[in-house]
């Protein structure tokens, strides 16, 4: 038995070491995303990320632009007096030609590129076995993930954030549209947000 609490320990210790490692990403106050929209006293905002720096800050060397997706950020304020159910969110980017593209859940981006190809090297002495390259996805990186909007509730007075992941380039005139909100205790759906994401 103590040995077992040992080990428990001790993984608790380097999950928590790895955390301490891991660069802090603040979204900032809601005052800061350059678009906005409330309705009654709910208050979503979003920022697309594009630039360079916003990237660094977010995700570190990984450029999710780079592998033709668009993160963008989204927070969410609430300062009603009723709990809200974020579990329908649903988030869609709709285009300047009108086309809509709804967000790729975080966890399946690391599998869009599918499985990696064995590089089949030959070994350093003839007759062995060829060595296999295990290339790591890019984006199975835990900034991903880690990043993404989980929130399933969000109490009165609280806020929560997170970014959504869309398929695509970024383009000037897109939108972003979001439904599902609802007030948690009456299952009464919100009004829809619909805001600009300009590169600002």
């Amino acid at each position: 038995m103590g040995s077992q609490c040992l080990i428990l320990l001790l993984s608790l210790t380097l999950a928590q070491a790895a955390e301490k490692d891991r660069p802090k990403f603040t979204p900032g106050p809601i005052s800061s995303f350059p678009a906005q929209q409330t309705n009654g006293k709910v208050t979503v905002a979003a920022r697309v990320f594009v630039k360079e720096a916003d990237l660094r800050a977010a995700f570190g060397k990984l450029n999710p632009n780079d592998h033709g997706i668009l993160p963008v950020l989204v927070m969410v304020a609430n300062l009603s007096g009723q709990t809200l159910a974020l579990g329908d969110l649903r988030v869609e980017v709709i285009t300047p030609d009108r086309r809509r593209l709804e967000a790729t859940p975080a966890a399946d981006l690391r599998y869009l590129s599918g499985p990696p190809r064995p590089n089949m090297t030959p070994g350093p002495i003839p007759g062995r076995t060829p060595r296999l390259s295990r290339r790591k996805d890019p984006l199975a990186a835990w900034e991903i993930e880690g990043r993404a909007f989980s929130a399933r509730m969000l109490p009165a007075q609280e806020s929560a954030s997170g970014f959504f992941y869309f398929q695509a380039r970024y383009r000037g005139g897109s939108r972003l549209y979001l439904t599902g909100l609802r007030e948690a205790a009456t299952g009464q759906e919100l009004f829809y947000f619909e805001l600009p994401l300009e590169d600002q």
